[in-house]
């Protein structure tokens, strides 16, 4: 049976003593009814994990002992989904979560001439990433970028393979052809809207391959979850 997974980023070397954070405490002591003794596992989002045992059960402050730590290797490539927010929160939310799961590296939250609104709670997206973290039992945690403006985004430096998936009729591989990929991966998507002709040209210019997504056109979230998928191949 596997032990309850929970994320504490000061998780320290084994046979040391801490406190747990009163949210994973009140959990351990009123949800889960642990007594001490009991074994949970901690991550700290950078691949650390570790086997803890709870020696003082409270609600606000639970000692535990770091019984047995284990550091595990990075993923071997890092896809990176830069998409536009969307009209609807939800669905980019929606989005943030499953990417996290199948272990997308970044979002970056992008502006673009089209984004129709610019809401933005940095803190609730991360909640949302380390959710989905424990619900998969990763022991690396998917990076929120800062929200950024899309002309500053794409003339930052890389080295990685960069796509941007759109919608107009010009030249245009399908994405599908070029995976797997051993290497990074960058994928561009656009709003509701689509990029505007002068951001396709710009990104173009910066570097970026055009790509198509298939015969259909998808919600910028569906779009960004099957670019995901497709380059964590």
């Amino acid at each position: 049976m596997q032990l309850p997974f929970f994320y504490e980023p000061s998780v320290t070397a084994s046979g040391t003593q801490f406190i747990l954070s009163e949210n994973t405490s009140r959990h351990c002591a009123q949800v889960l009814r642990m007594r001490e003794g009991d074994k949970i596992q901690l991550v700290n989002g950078y691949g650390l994990i570790a086997t803890v045992v709870l020696e003082v059960v409270n609600k606000k402050n639970t000692v535990v002992s770091v019984w047995e730590t284990t550091q595990q290797a990075p993923p071997a490539k890092q896809v990176h989904i830069a998409v536009s927010l969307l009209k609807n929160p939800g669905r980019f939310e929606w989005f943030l979560e499953k990417a996290a799961e199948i272990g997308v590296h970044t979002i970056t939250p992008l502006i673009c001439d089209r984004t129709e609104k610019h809401q933005f709670r940095k803190d609730r997206l991360e909640n949302i990433l380390i959710s989905a973290m424990l619900q998969s039992r990763q022991a690396y945690r998917a990076q929120l970028a800062d929200l950024v403006q899309f002309n500053s985004f794409i003339n930052q430096p890389g080295s990685e393979n960069k796509f941007i998936a759109h919608c107009e009729s010009s030249a245009k591989k399908l994405l599908y052809g070029f995976c797997p990929l051993k290497e990074n991966a960058l994928m561009l998507i656009g709003p509701e809207g689509d990029f505007s002709p002068a951001e396709i040209d710009a990104a173009l210019n910066a570097g970026f391959q055009p790509v198509s997504l298939g015969e259909t056109r998808l919600r910028t979230e569906t779009a960004a979850m099957y670019s995901a998928v497709l380059l964590s191949l």
